[in-house]
């Protein structure tokens, strides 16, 4: 795993060419391709109670948490996540590849949830659903998947496509994209029927349509459905969904590179397993990194007029994992040059205090 935290990669081909043992290289590739085929490196015994663990330490009992559905899709693998939203990026929780190419099932959809709802008994829990590009294929929009929430006792914000309908008065129907939300507007319909086919009673819609800024025009209305109570609530907490986003695009080309992988069935998901063991760790490090106020020694810090940080808190994790071991790594050349600048001493032990408050956090 400290491979491929430090080769940001997972590659079999590229892990072996550095994997630290005395053969060659194409039998270590072959060690690691047995490595990912011991039976007992499944998701229910390695991972859930890494997961309860981690939940533990960092969240309070009856603290609400928010879990993202989602699905991403390469080549012939496609690829059904729930993962805990958590400081704008997304903690995997349990993941499958489906049978199929296209949209997930409800059938599919809550028999992944069930998996995943039992480790968070202890908590509230927020189901937030969107769907992947194009939008028109949108998938976590079922009424019925909303209905099935509502009997486990689950929070949600599903967003709907347009073309559903709410009954607005008594016998009366109209379609979402006809209630005359216009960008820069917002609604908010309490405990009204909804409807595609059937129509299901006792739910929230909002809508909001973000206006128009810098010339930018959102192309689309947001219609969310969920049992929150208000419209402030619904947007804030469907907000936080971009989290799995970020978390798809750090495993994949923009991170650990996933879908170059090559790997297929089982070994794909083993190898997830291990991708998401390193990647929740240099999370939850960075959080430490950030409780700890040490931040600075290892990223840019934002500036004023920024709104979010230069570096993630996944960034954060890493790079202070790296800074630590590199001057571990050349420690009597760092105190050689140290020696250079006596009048820097003050700083230099601040940092090297810094130095060993990330290394306590590993």
């Amino acid at each position: 795993m400290d491979l491929i935290q430090s080769e940001k990669q997972v590659r079999l081909e590229r892990l072996a060419r550095v994997f630290p043992y005395p053969i060659t290289t194409e039998s270590r590739r072959r060690k690691l391709q047995r490595f990912l085929d011991i039976p007992q490196l499944t998701i229910a015994l390695i991972w859930f109670p890494l997961i309860s663990y981690w939940l533990t330490t960092y969240c309070s009992v009856g603290q609400t948490l928010s879990i993202a559905i989602d699905r991403s899709q390469w080549g012939c693998i496609n690829l059904f996540t729930i993962a805990l939203l958590w400081q704008r990026r997304a903690i995997p929780l349990y993941w499958c590849v489906l049978p199929k190419l296209g949209n997930s099932n409800l059938s599919e959809q809550t028999l992944a949830l069930q998996q995943v709802l039992p480790l968070l008994k202890e908590y509230k829990v927020m189901v937030l659903g969107d769907g992947v590009p194009p939008r028109k294929l949108r998938e976590f929009c079922s009424v019925d998947l909303g209905s099935w929430l509502k009997t486990m006792g689950v929070s949600f914000c599903l967003r709907l496509k347009k073309n559903h309908c709410l009954e607005t008065e008594n016998l009366i129907w109209e379609r979402l994209d006809q209630l005359g939300v216009v960008p820069g507007t917002s609604l908010y319909f309490q405990g009204v029927r909804v409807r595609k086919t059937q129509p299901v009673a006792g739910f929230d819609i909002a809508c909001k349509w973000k206006r128009k800024y810098r010339g930018r025009k959102v192309k689309d209305a947001w219609f969310i459905l969920t049992d929150l109570g208000s419209l402030p609530v619904a947007i804030a907490a469907y907000k936080q969904r971009m989290g799995i986003e970020e978390m798809f695009r750090d495993c994949k080309s923009g991170g650990y590179n996933l879908e170059g992988s090559g790997l297929r069935g089982d070994r794909l998901i083993k190898m997830i397993l291990l991708m998401a063991i390193v990647y929740t760790a240099a999370i939850f490090q960075g959080t430490e990194i950030q409780k700890k106020q040490v931040q600075k020694y290892v990223s840019r810090q934002k500036d004023q007029p920024q709104k979010y940080r230069r570096r993630s808190i996944f960034g954060s994790g890493q790079d202070g994992e790296k800074w630590v071991n590199y001057l571990d790594r050349y420690e009597l050349e760092v105190q050689e040059l140290m020696k250079l600048t006596r009048n820097k001493r003050r700083f230099y032990q601040q940092g090297l205090r810094a130095a060993t408050l990330i290394r306590s956090s590993s």
